[in-house]
């Protein structure tokens, strides 16, 4: 449903001559995670600013189940900025228990949740570390504990995986995952490992020179930008060449059909000459519906 979620509605901004933002509409509902991608400087952490209210927009709004977001509503915003937060020599267990507080918990609710998030995030033997010892992935496994310590209705998440290892990307995003589906909350996260947000995402947003060029599920615009390309690979045959009217050998096992051109008569010509041993549609990732889709716009 349209109004379901976060919906921001033509929201516009400008730093000098410098437009930040323009005219961006953008929709998450309840239950989903969405990629914010694009280049740098595209207006990615500006827009998640103005989403949480750090900074306002010259123009549109930001709604919340289709109602405008009042500082009630903002103190249920988990938000995770992409520079550190942390109080860097104050305790990681107070810290997490502090801002738990600050968004309406009890103190002895506060320190439960705390407790909680540092042993599913792998830093219960961290409790009573400064966060200036702990290393920059585990500082960025306390920042998250942060913004879901007081169990939000609403995640946004700049740059999340920023400084982790692999162990600590799966760890992080298993976590977020299982929050936005056990919740029923929006997710919006930006990142730059586009193969993390194909895996981890269902939609994606592209966003460039504050404009958004695409958005949408993230299977769906990849079907999109499929085309009639189809892989057909035979068993010791790299060098084959089907020999058809309307096909075109783009790479050893890759071709291009006509749009009239029924794939079927593709596997027959590759059936009739060898063991066939992949026949699929060609789909594009996610990385190289992003290349495409920026270099169009430029």
């Amino acid at each position: 449903m349209e109004d379901s979620g976060i919906s921001v509605r033509s929201v516009s901004r400008r730093y000098g001559d410098k437009v930040a933002l323009d005219d961006l509409t953008l929709n998450v509902p309840r239950g989903e995670i969405c990629g914010f991608v694009g280049p740098n400087g595209a207006g990615k952490t500006t827009a998640m600013r103005i989403m949480v209210g750090l900074l306002a927009a010259d123009r549109g709004s930001v709604l919340w189940d289709g109602e405008p977001i009042g500082d009630t509503r903002r103190r249920r915003i988990g938000y995770m900025p992409e520079e550190r937060g942390l109080y860097p020599k104050m305790r990681i267990g107070d810290q997490l228990a502090y801002l738990g507080e600050l968004h309406g918990l009890s103190p002895s609710q506060a320190e439960q949740r705390a407790g909680e998030w540092l042993e599913r995030l792998g830093l219960a033997d961290r409790l009573e570390d400064n966060v200036e010892v702990l290393s920059l992935g585990n500082q960025q496994r306390v920042q998250l504990a942060a913004s879901l310590v007081f169990d939000p209705d609403l995640l946004i998440l700049d740059e999340p995986f920023s400084g982790l290892d692999p162990v600590g990307v799966d760890l992080l995003s298993d976590v977020i995952r299982e929050f936005c589906e056990e919740r029923d909350v929006p997710v919006i996260f930006s990142s730059h490992q586009l193969e993390l947000v194909e895996r981890i995402c269902d939609s994606v947003a592209i966003i460039k020179d504050g404009t958004l060029i695409a958005s949408g599920l993230v299977s769906d615009l990849e079907a999109e930008r499929a085309g009639n390309v189809w892989l057909l690979r035979l068993a010791d045959r790299d060098d084959w060449r089907p020999g058809l009217d309307g096909v075109t050998r783009l790479e050893p096992g890759t071709f291009e059909l006509e749009p009239d051109l029924d794939p079927q008569e593709l596997l027959r010509a590759g059936q009739a000459v060898g063991e066939v041993i992949e026949f699929r549609r060609r789909v594009p990732g996610l990385s190289e519906l992003f290349r495409e889709t920026i270099g169009e716009e430029r």
